[in-house]
């Protein structure tokens, strides 16, 4: 039987800007937004054109997960954002607001940039070499 992940738990701050920040200024796509209660909701944002790779936006629900929202990855990249056109996904996540920590790097595995989301979250946008 396959198997995928249906989402990653990433926490948050605030749902609302949180959404904003990853439709808006990442383009991902929102996938849902169910309230559960009336202070949790389930929402899901997915990268454009890969709906099975999703992000569950978790608020944070105690003080434990207020002091992770950030630095779930430990300070190092732990989130990776493929593209297969990584000059226009650069220049337009940048022409967005999005704030990369480097230059863009050409290694033997591909084209990439450090950058952070709204939280501090590392990423790697990257470009895989063929």
């Amino acid at each position: 039987m396959p198997q995928h992940l249906g989402a990653i738990a990433l926490l948050i701050r605030d749902y609302d800007e949180a959404i904003d920040w990853y439709t808006g200024t990442l383009g991902f796509t929102l996938v849902e937004d169910t309230a559960l209660s009336a202070d949790k909701r389930w929402v899901l944002v997915a990268p454009p054109g890969a709906p099975q790779t999703r992000l569950l936006l978790a608020r944070a629900a105690d003080a434990t997960q207020e002091a992770a929202v950030g630095s779930q990855g430990g300070g190092r990249v732990w989130l990776f954002l493929h593209t297969d056109d990584f000059a226009a996904d650069h220049a337009r996540m940048i022409a967005a607001g999005v704030r990369f920590l480097e230059p863009p790097r050409h290694e033997a595995y591909g084209s990439v940039a450090v950058f952070e989301d709204l939280y501090g979250n590392r990423w790697d946008l990257l470009q895989r070499a063929e």
